[in-house]
């Protein structure tokens, strides 16, 4: 099992040896797509349309009374649950004395620096009958082999088809002699808290285990990225429950189980099967996700921001930057919009944008509704392809000579800007905050370079300090912090 980066303290659910490992504004350039019937239109190959079943004539397997039994389905979906193995090759790495009796075949420090076998063990769920399976990324991410091991019948090598590690999920692909148990993918969208689900995997390699619960929440975000939208479900996931199906009481998958919270019981989450629908035939096609760019970094809107801004409600995504040369520069997209429509999609949150952008076709003309100053404006774009290796910039405020406002900061000169990768010409860069004070509470940070005070442009310390000092109860800060740009609200301090 690999380590990915995770702001809160997740554990994705996969398990190698003994071992646990936990896994760790918005620069929208992301696109999959929201309707899979038409991949062969938007795509042009018919390698990339449905492949899967949708939906399930059978009808629901409630339980009856309580306890009442989920045997009944249980029994009719394991067929097409798997186990999956993988080893990965590693050096060896410093090992507490107390696990030497752990390794066999000499002593520790014989062994230490070598290469070696590290297994591990996830789940996945069959999609078609002619072999394909769908998992996790971070199951069968760099590993050396994969095994499927079915309910019934031999164990089966896999190649890996595709992976999207941004969404976390993968299409890997075995030859079996005969078709294979496919189980049918729901609507993760129709889906509500307080559902009845199953979860089947294989948790601490413990084949098949059967758990149920309750959707506990949907469009729960946790700290992965821009496309964070995940299930939340009581139901127990465990290492090694990683890509297994969360069930429906039809017997159709509605979600993908990922990742657990290790600091509570019963707080699991699973990727919405609508999502795996939208990048599966460009797996299956390609082996990787397209994506769009529309060249913005967005922030969420908060009470403070929507107050300042004078914006009414905190609906859309507030753009604190314009990527030069990007669609929505092209288009006349500024800083301090707020995109409130895209393609006709209305943006409700600010992370709403993200996965609208995903689901447009690159090259379409899309509209954009954005509020500037009061007003709504209508744009255009032309969404395009994301280069290959980019990555997503979150801009997101932690709300979190010296001023009343209590920070120290200093001109930004050529030097300071090289030093803390920043492209401005000018601002004030923050080089202290006092602790408790106005400046902490707002979650300015060492280092931040103020460009604007209240959408007025700063040329050095000595206008910031004049602006705050004219400023009333608060100010609207612009602040750069490494490649994000965003706006922070800031009180003047009592007294």
């Amino acid at each position: 099992m690999r380590t990915r980066r995770v702001v809160t303290a997740l554990t994705f659910a996969a398990v190698a040896g003994s071992l646990l490992v936990l896994a760790g504004g918005v620069e929208v350039r992301v696109a999959w797509r929201d309707n899979t019937a038409r991949a062969i239109d938007l795509f042009g190959s018919k390698d990339e349309g449905v492949f899967w079943h949708e939906g399930s004539d059978a009808p629901p397997i409630a339980p009856v009374g309580l306890p009442g039994s989920f045997a009944d389905l249980a029994e009719r979906v394991s067929p097409g649950v798997v186990n999956i193995q993988t080893s990965k090759t590693v050096k060896g790495a410093a090992v507490p004395k107390a696990f030497e009796d752990f390794f066999f075949g000499g002593p520790f420090e014989e062994r230490f620096g070598q290469e070696h076998k590290v297994p591990s063990l996830g789940s996945g769920f069959v999609v078609s009958p002619d072999g394909y399976i769908v998992t996790n990324n971070h199951v069968v991410e760099n590993v050396d082999t994969i095994r499927v091991k079915l309910l019934e019948g031999p164990e089966l090598e896999a190649e890996v088809v595709g992976r999207d590690p941004k969404t976390d999920i993968a299409l890997i692909r075995v030859k079996p002699d005969v078709d294979l148990t496919a189980l049918p993918l729901g609507d993760s969208k129709t889906v509500r808290p307080g559902d009845w689900v199953v979860a089947i995997g294989n948790p601490f390699g413990l084949e098949h285990t059967v758990t149920a619960g309750i959707i506990s929440a949907k469009h729960r975000e946790i700290g992965q990225g821009s496309y964070d939208d995940y299930i939340q479900t009581d139901a127990s996931i465990n290492p090694g429950n990683s890509g297994g199906p969360l069930l429906n009481l039809k017997g159709e998958v509605i979600g993908i189980n990922t990742a657990i919270n290790p600091r509570a019981l019963r707080i699991g989450f699973a990727v919405p099967v609508n999502m795996a629908k939208d990048i599966l035939p460009q797996l299956r096609a390609q082996g990787h996700v397209t994506r769009g760019w529309l060249g913005v970094v967005i922030q969420r809107i908060t009470p403070e921001l929507a107050e300042h801004l004078d914006l009414g409600d905190q609906h859309g995504a507030l753009v604190t930057r314009v990527i030069p040369g990007g669609p929505a520069e092209e288009a006349g997209v500024e800083r301090g919009d707020v995109i409130v429509e895209f393609d006709g999609k209305k943006i409700e949150e600010f992370n709403d944008l993200p996965r609208v952008v995903a689901s447009t076709p690159i090259s379409k003309d899309v509209k954009l509704e954005v509020r500037r100053e009061g007003k709504t404006k209508t744009l255009r774009a032309t969404v395009v392809a994301m280069e290959e290796g980019e990555e997503e910039v979150v801009a997101s405020a932690e709300t979190g000579d010296e001023t009343e406002f209590g920070l120290r900061v200093q001109d930004l000169t050529p030097e300071l800007a090289q030093e803390l990768g920043v492209d401005e010409k000018r601002g004030a860069v923050v080089s202290a905050v006092e602790p408790g004070s106005p400046a902490d509470e707002a979650g300015l940070n060492r280092g931040d370079v103020i460009l604007e005070v209240d959408r007025n442009e700063i040329d050095g310390a000595g206008a910031l300090r004049d602006q705050l000092a004219a400023a009333g109860e608060g100010a609207l800060l612009l602040v750069r912090r490494g490649d994000a740009t965003i706006f922070v609200p800031i009180k003047r301090g009592e007294g």
